[in-house]
């Protein structure tokens, strides 16, 4: 039996977390004390340590629990699952192109700029007007 402290130093998760996972019941809720304090079993320690290392790797909350509804029914397709996994690889291949775009675009703003005065910044004329980038910075930062 585990205290939501010793869970929290053992997953890398702060206490708040695992108390708001309860809430929106990615978590079981946990046994109790007579003085009410929560205890966890392994079992709980290895959900957590399931739903910290899908957030890891980028995952939402609502992927998670379709993640542990398919673990904690382990008769289901796996289809999902790989739908999830092919949704979220989708997802983290259109970041990595809108990244190299702004990184192109940084690097671009930097070589022009020859360390003038502010008046004549490269870096401050590229932000002061949009029409001087090379990319759509509407849909970098999504």
């Amino acid at each position: 039996m585990l205290s939501i402290g010793a869970l929290s130093r053992q997953t890398g998760t702060k206490v708040q977390t695992i108390r708001y996972y309860e809430q929106i019941g990615l978590m079981n809720e946990p046994g109790r004390t007579s003085g009410g304090q929560r205890r966890y079993e392994a079992e709980d320690l290895e959900r957590l340590a399931f739903i910290r290392h899908g957030r890891q790797l980028g995952f939402s909350l609502d992927a998670i629990r379709e993640f542990l509804d398919l673990s904690d029914n382990p008769e289901q397709s796996c289809s999902v699952a790989d739908s999830i996994a092919r949704r979220q690889l989708s997802q983290v291949r259109q970041r990595i192109l809108r990244l190299q775009a702004l990184e192109a675009e940084l690097e671009r703003m930097i070589a022009n700029c020859a360390g003038e005065s502010g008046r004549d910044c490269n870096v401050l004329k590229v932000l002061n007007n949009h029409s001087e980038c090379l990319t759509d910075h509407d849909t970098i930062g999504e």
